[in-house]
């Protein structure tokens, strides 16, 4: 019936299966879970923001320019 290929969840497009790993008491265990979409235009490819989660802000990147001193 179904596939056991993992589909992108924002745009349903096929995705490669990649090798993850987790430790256990005295051990990695490997998990395969769903890779990067590859689709350009999908919400979920690297290096693209997601429309609905908000971008973290650093602190210190809003700060105002140090002002010059009189002299």
């Amino acid at each position: 019936m179904g596939s056991d290929e993992p589909i992108c969840p924002s745009c349903g497009q096929p995705v490669e299966t990649v090798v993850r790993r987790h430790k256990t008491p005295g051990a990695w265990v490997p998990t395969w879970v769903p890779g990067p979409c590859g689709n350009p235009d999908c919400d979920r490819a690297p290096g693209r923001e997601p429309a609905d989660s908000p971008r973290p802000e650093h602190p210190g990147s809003t700060a105002p320019a140090p002002e010059a001193e009189p002299g």
